[in-house]
């Protein structure tokens, strides 16, 4: 049984093929050519989260590789009205082949997949965003070839998106440079795992030294809107702005997992400029999941 709840599930070099699996798969897709290695399975959704490029390329792989997506939300579950988490993953797991869960608690998918009789995928948890990484990945290496041995700048919070990060150091072999403000660091136990691979700072100029890939997110997440005021002071220095891109390589490229508010952590010139990946890093959530999902149906 493969899960996918974070990017340490999956190993290093199968990570690798997966990510250019996905760039095949999508060439596939652009040709127009018909491959439904999926006929007839069934993925369950559920959104504790809303989101809009989660169920868009969730539902959207399933229909293109044959088979069938159910979106179901806290209405439309028992574990809406407290079901335990293990007698729900029980009884949906015995009648679809798949199941993707967007949520908060990440314990709570791990509870899922661990009284799941077929794979679990974390579509997002409050501590890991391990699909946008697949995405983000695949977008480097489409526009600058592998991301082994390079440098990865992270702009602003210390959360699920920057955790996420943190693994993919490990899994692709790169070295990341945290800017975050204090008190809003990752967290330690994640990143002591990650060893000197990581660097922490305070100080986003520093950050970007030599840095081929930059990516941040927004300050406020879904579920810290109350925080807004005082994140938005918090952050402050914090925006990637063309003067801040300059302090990068040449070469270097920016990408979010949006959605974005231009004018907080991001200026408008850097996300629509010629430096941004971000829209096919977006497109590539359909292709990178296309391929996790063949991955995880395939002994």
């Amino acid at each position: 049984m493969k899960h996918f709840l974070t990017l340490l599930d999956i190993p290093a070099n199968d990570l690798d093929r997966l990510i250019q699996r996905a760039t095949e798969l999508k060439e596939m897709q652009h040709r127009g050519e018909i491959f439904e290695p999926l006929k007839n399975k069934v993925m369950s959704m559920i959104f504790d989260k809303s989101s809009t490029r989660t169920r868009v390329s969730f539902e959207t792989a399933m229909h293109q590789f044959g088979g069938h997506a159910i979106f179901l939300s806290p209405r439309d579950t028992q574990l809406g009205r407290g079901e335990p988490v293990g007698d729900s993953a029980r009884v949906l797991s015995s009648m679809v082949d798949i199941i993707m869960i967007r949520t908060f608690s990440h314990e709570m998918v791990e509870a899922f997949a661990a009284n799941s009789s077929v794979p679990v995928i974390n579509a997002l948890t409050d501590q890991y965003h391990p699909c946008q990484l697949l995405a983000d990945m695949q977008a480097y290496r489409e526009h600058r070839g592998s991301i082994q041995g390079k440098t990865v700048t992270w702009i602003g919070d210390g959360n699920n998106m920057c955790h996420s990060y943190i693994n993919a150091a490990r899994q692709f072999d790169f070295k990341l440079n945290i800017a975050t403000p204090a008190g809003y660091e990752p967290d330690a136990n994640i990143m002591k795992a990650a060893g000197d691979r990581v660097f922490l700072t305070t100080k986003p100029e520093e950050a970007m030294e030599k840095s081929d890939l930059i990516a941040t997110d927004v300050w406020a997440s879904m579920g810290q809107e109350e925080e807004q005021k005082l994140r938005e002071k918090a952050f402050s220095g914090f925006q990637v702005t063309s003067k801040l891109m300059q302090l990068a390589n040449k070469d270097a490229v920016f990408t979010h997992c949006l959605p974005a508010h231009r004018g907080e952590e991001v200026t408008a010139e850097v996300i629509d400029g010629p430096q941004g990946i971000v829209w096919d890093a977006a497109e590539n959530r359909l292709h990178s999941q296309k391929a996790l999902l063949e991955y995880l149906f395939t002994d």
